[in-house]
């Protein structure tokens, strides 16, 4: 739940400003939308997508950010059937595990058992949702035994890891075409579901908004309150669905002039969406950091922030938009946070990187617009220490890790 009723008013008063933004003022550069009946026209191609391929009617419809965000077109699978119910309980497993030897003891039991072997002769026939599901499955466990850095391909993982793990990770990957997943937009975005059934079909942004989310596999035992760690993954998952209007002003910024007199009202209600998503973690705090946490759920958020694993897509698509990320951290920092991303989101935030670019020259001007650039990219700043804040009080040792059930 974590403060999504007390954003509910707020946020909708920011959607409503940025849904004008959207359709303010004639862009610089358009094309045809990738699909017939999208929205109007966006200065680039479909994300990840040549155009000679959005031209095949026979082709998948190309992932839209304006429509949710980085988040999955449908909600995650919650229930594995068939073998994967073994990768599941696998997974449940050593989420709860109380050390990383507890966790790789299951993995070598599996192989022991061909369970792993038999689950990679399956992979290439599960559905792209399903293998989407397996893959967050595997990075539960990858992280849970302490291999999150790990290159299941590399010949130096197998000195590490279990072989046959390491080839049903590989086989995984190659599957979703992604080779780093093992991260938080794996772990968050894909580890969710509503408590409670909605009456009827609502857009998936709008579901992780207003309905209560549980986390498909647990990091807190079951009949256990939720740990800090399953709170942070649903706050992640929560932020981008609220930062989905953050996606919608960086179409509406790309390929704008910063002369053209619609740039500084696009850039005031960016900074709009940015204060509401940074309140938006500020209400999740109190209920995070009163939530128990174990020494095993410390060092998977240890891991995950050491590698650079811990990054929210939204956040990313703002510093595309305004340059942060390239002007504090480095072009290199940039490129290693978005390997975490599928191949068509990191498609997205490069073409986002090459539009925006005019809009970010007004960090070399003076003047009114220049100063609602600067003001954007202050509250970004912001909003990401906010983040920052809660990955760190997540983090934090706990007294009790978890109450005595009663």
């Amino acid at each position: 739940m974590g403060g999504t009723a007390m954003m509910t008013t707020a946020m909708d008063e920011v959607a409503a400003e940025a849904a004008r933004a959207t359709e303010a003022g004639p862009r610089a550069v358009t094309a045809p939308g990738p699909e017939a009946g999208a929205r109007s026209g966006v200065p680039i191609p479909a994300p990840g997508i040549p155009p000679a391929a959005t031209a095949d009617p026979a082709a998948p419809a190309p992932h839209d950010p304006c429509a949710h965000g980085f988040l999955p077109e449908r909600p995650p699978v919650r229930s594995m059937i068939g073998t994967w119910t073994r990768l599941d309980a696998m997974a449940r497993a050593a989420a709860v595990a109380p050390d990383r030897e507890a966790a790789i003891a299951l993995v070598e039991r599996a192989r022991r058992d061909d369970e792993l072997a038999a689950l990679r002769q399956r992979v290439s026939r599960l559905s792209l949702r399903n293998a989407e599901a397996a893959a967050m499955r595997i990075a539960v466990v990858a992280v849970s035994c302490g291999w999150c850095g790990l290159d299941p391909q590399a010949p130096a993982a197998r000195q590490v890891a279990d072989e046959a793990f390491l080839d049903l990770w590989a086989a995984i990957a190659h599957r979703i075409d992604h080779d780093q997943f093992v991260a938080l937009p794996t772990l968050a975005l894909h580890n969710w579901a509503p408590e409670r059934k909605p009456r009827r079909h609502i857009p998936i942004d709008q579901l992780a908004r207003t309905e209560a989310l549980v986390p498909i596999v647990r990091w807190a035992p079951e009949g256990q309150p939720l740990s800090r760690l399953d709170r942070l993954m649903l706050a992640a998952t929560r932020l981008e669905a609220h930062g989905i209007w953050l996606f919608r002003l960086a179409e509406t910024l790309a390929g704008r002039s910063p002369d053209d007199c619609s740039t500084p009202t696009a850039l005031r209600r960016l900074v709009r969406v940015q204060h509401a998503l940074r309140a938006q973690l500020h209400a999740e705090a109190a209920e995070l950091a009163a939530a128990p946490a174990t020494p095993q759920q410390r060092a998977v958020l240890g891991a995950l922030a050491e590698h650079g694993a811990l990054e929210p897509p939204v956040l990313q698509a703002a510093d595309a938009v305004l340059g942060i990320g390239g002007r504090r951290v480095g072009e290199g920092r940039r490129q290693l946070l978005r390997r975490h991303l599928p191949a068509q989101h990191r498609a997205w935030l490069s073409a986002m990187d090459r539009h925006c670019a005019p809009v970010r020259t007004l960090a070399h001007r003076g003047g009114p617009d220049a100063a609602v650039y600067r003001e954007a990219q202050e509250s970004l700043i912001a909003l990401r220490r906010t983040y920052t804040a809660l990955v760190q009080a997540a983090a934090r040792p706990a007294t009790d890790p978890f109450p005595a059930a009663a």
